[in-house]
């Protein structure tokens, strides 16, 4: 038997990149999945390739919209009977701008991608597991929750916030059996970072996409980028029960980027 034998979950953004890796990792370890992403296609896609038969399900929805987030949790629940694990993903570099000439838009759009959507699907999900005493909430927050980077103040600020969510909310229900748990990532090349790269690269004052993962890279310790199944991997051990006694806290996986 797998370590999440039995369990149910869900991942937003989990059709690519670091929801792709740990929605099929929970896969393989015997739970069943609900995938979330923007593109019914791409998300059947998805499905096809994972081919794990009725252990996986596909819910078209933007993270960014309050109403899709509460109807993923919904959707699992309904569709498998109860959810175990909320690993709230999505998120990422929406709008890239200096503090002083960042618009309101943007700020906004940077907000409801990097935690309006974590505290909207963690405030759902803890609905559903009070009841029941028991549950995993992940969120992947990132290294630049604990740093900061020029021009990138909407995400810099919305993951420093993810962090003081996931410590409160651990607080308020660890005695429930229900934990609370931020995944901080290093640099990933993944498809979505490769996407908006240059636009950060040149908000960050530096000359290419290459050169911005280049000075990532040379902060950490392995001087590489870091991994989709490294992070994976760690999701897994704070959804099994090996992960029963670790909440409210902020796990990095950045190659020693952090000296903390």
């Amino acid at each position: 038997m797998g370590k999440l034998e039995g369990k149910v979950a869900c991942v937003t953004g989990g059709t690519r990149s670091i929801g792709r890796a740990i929605a099929d990792a929970f896969l393989a370890e015997g739970a069943s999945v609900v995938v979330n992403g923007r593109d019914q296609a791409k998300g059947q896609r998805c499905l096809d390739e994972m081919n794990a038969g009725d252990r996986a399900a596909f819910f078209a929805g933007d993270a960014r919209k309050q109403e899709d987030v509460e109807g993923l949790i919904d959707f699992a629940v309904q569709h498998f009977g109860h959810l175990d694990i909320c690993c709230l993903n999505s998120g990422g570099v929406e709008a890239t701008a200096p503090v002083a000439s960042m618009s309101d838009e943007e700020w906004k759009l940077e907000m409801d991608w990097n935690i309006n959507h974590v505290f909207w699907g963690m405030r759902k999900s803890l609905q559903h597991m009070i009841p029941r005493q028991a549950g995993r909430i992940i969120v992947t927050s990132s290294v630049e929750g604990k740093l900061g980077k020029p021009g990138l103040a909407g995400y810099v600020t919305g993951k420093h916030a993810v962090n003081g969510l996931v410590k409160t909310a651990a607080k308020e229900v660890g005695t429930l059996g229900i934990t609370v748990n931020a995944l901080l990532p290093g640099i990933i090349e993944t498809d979505i970072v490769r996407e908006t790269g240059p636009a950060s690269a040149e908000a960050m004052g530096l000359e290419s996409y290459d050169a911005m993962i280049g000075l990532f890279c040379q902060e950490s310790s392995i001087k590489r980028p870091n991994r989709v199944e490294e992070v994976a991997a760690v999701a897994v051990l704070l959804a099994s029960e090996a992960g029963r006694n670790m909440t409210g806290c902020l796990f990095p996986i950045d190659g020693g980027t952090m000296p903390y």
